[in-house]
């Protein structure tokens, strides 16, 4: 690994959490780039310091750093611990060869790596160890994959073709998923257990689909082993909404805007539909929350069509000049000078 916290710290791995907390907050003084001075070598060592204490001062992280760490030094001490070990524990074999390629894989020279991935990969090579021991000849189906594609709302209402270029990750098929062939670390996937590859797909969204929809191309997910089937792949399509529509099954709706005097004299609005842009007549004296609807304006799917429903909003002017302020008051004042 690239760093050891414990010395990092300048502590004992066997110390406690308050040795940990003391020996932080002395060298936080001490190295803090305020005291010490704002030099890049500085700068460095008391973020790693900052690193280390986050790591150490969490129980849960701690026991797995201190995993991660031991594992990583197991070239070290591989020929202490079998002498030891071999004549008292008959499991220790097994163990001893699992903790032993993961030591090879972390230990050539020029590698470096964090304790969180030395950890990960130590605890995927013993899952998948476990895994082949019992069930290395049996098929055994690919995992189904999940991607997500947007698509814009007439998108949705008319039906597209999309084309996903995806990365899709596959155990290796030369190790099987093991990292080691042969005794060595596996030429193809180079210890990962896995290759991953760029493939495009050339999707077809029907018309009406449904935010959220799932769209699944049967066997083109993970591969399988031994013989298995392969896994599927599902598409999941979102829906992008436009600021100005909603849907309620096969209608659409949409509010528009009109001025209190286009409300009391009518007048004549241009609408944007699926089917292009329609000429609606607003009436004299149209309310507030009236609806209009434009039949068969909506969205399209299996023969059936919906509707658009329009519902008027009364937009009520801002800034108005001192002529329109004028002619408001002109209009309350005929107004109370009715008798009813």
């Amino acid at each position: 690994m690239t760093k050891d916290y414990y010395k990092i710290l300048e502590v004992s791995e066997f110390c406690s959490e308050q040795d940990i907390k003391a020996a932080y907050r002395k060298l936080a003084r001490k190295l803090h780039p305020d005291v010490a001075g704002n030099s890049e070598e500085n700068v460095r060592r008391f973020k790693d310091l900052n690193e280390a204490y986050q790591a150490l001062s969490n129980k849960a992280k701690r026991a797995d750093y201190d995993t991660a760490r031991r594992y990583y030094n197991y070239s070290s001490t591989t020929k202490k611990r079998e002498s030891v070990n071999n004549a008292t524990n008959p499991g220790f074999e097994s163990k001893r060869k699992d903790e032993e390629h993961v030591a090879q894989a972390y230990s050539k020279e020029g590698l470096r790596f964090s304790w969180e991935e030395i950890l990960s990969k130590y605890r995927q090579h013993s899952k998948q160890t476990a895994k082949n021991t019992s069930t290395s000849t049996q098929p055994k189906r690919g995992n189904d994959i999940h991607t997500d594609v947007e698509i814009s709302f007439a998108e949705a209402l008319s039906g597209t073709t999309k084309v996903i270029n995806m990365l899709q990750t596959h155990i290796c098929p030369k190790c099987g998923g093991r990292k080691f062939a042969n005794g060595t670390v596996c030429n193809i996937c180079n210890g990962k257990g896995e290759i991953s590859e760029y493939r495009k797909f050339s999707v077809k969204i029907p018309a009406g689909v449904k935010d959220n929809s799932k769209i699944r191309l049967s066997g083109e997910g993970e591969k399988g082993l031994n013989g298995g089937a392969n896994g599927d792949l599902y598409i999941i399509v979102h829906i992008k909404a436009p600021l100005d529509y909603k849907t309620e099954g096969l209608n659409i709706l949409k509010n528009v805007s009109i001025a209190p005097y286009e409300a009391v004299l009518g007048t004549n609005l241009k609408v944007k539909t699926p089917n292009g842009d329609v000429t609606v007549k607003i009436t004299p004296n149209t309310l507030n929350g009236q609806k209009i609807r434009l039949s068969g304006c909506g969205i399209e799917t299996n023969s059936k069509v919906g509707d658009m429903i329009l519902t008027i909003e009364i937009q009520i002017p801002k800034n108005l000049t001192q002529e329109e302020v004028d002619l408001y008051k002109r209009l309350r004042d005929s107004a109370n000078s009715k008798s009813y």
